[in-house]
């Protein structure tokens, strides 16, 4: 686990105006502006028609892409958020491209998510990356090789960061 520093403008462009993250879960979030507005990323299978559940691959959480521009809706406006908060994880083939390309020994199965925990308070950004495991292991492999992924994915995007 690691706690970035993040330039909030750069981030915040690459975040909200660009598909830097469109490609991750959207786990959960909340923006406070003159209210505050939480989001539960869980989609409600119920909602889509036959055919659109079929296209979900059943995904359980929205993609960053699918709230990207609610949030930016948000967001945008004379007035800076008071805050905000968002949780994102690395989509399953992106997990198992990770275990493979790192040469880990774990199962997908195994890794119930890599997280980018994004948490603004009205005047700094930060980024707190999270592990979350579906078993019990001393190894820290994965924890390390996703916080040098988070470093090169802020690099990729011209997103300056200091490490806490």
């Amino acid at each position: 686990m690691l706690i970035f520093s993040l330039d909030t403008k750069k981030c915040m462009n690459a975040l909200l105006l660009h598909p830097a993250f469109d490609s991750f879960l959207f786990i959960e979030g909340d923006i406070t502006t003159f209210n505050t507005f939480q989001f539960n990323g869980r989609l409600k299978k119920d909602f889509f028609s036959a055919e659109e559940k079929e296209a979900l691959d059943d995904r359980e959480y929205a993609l960053w892409r699918e709230l990207r521009e609610f949030c930016l809706s948000l967001i945008k406006g004379k007035r800076t958020p008071l805050g905000f908060h968002f949780v994102l994880s690395m989509s399953a083939p992106n997990i198992a491209r990770l275990l493979e390309q790192e040469h880990l020994s774990f199962a997908p199965v195994d890794v119930q998510g890599l997280y980018l925990n994004f948490k603004y308070d009205g005047t700094k950004l930060s980024c707190t990356t999270g592990t979350s495991m579906n078993l019990f292991t001393l190894d820290k492999s994965l924890e390390q090789a996703w916080d040098k992924m988070a470093q090169r994915i802020f690099a990729k995007y011209e997103i300056p960061f200091e490490v806490e």
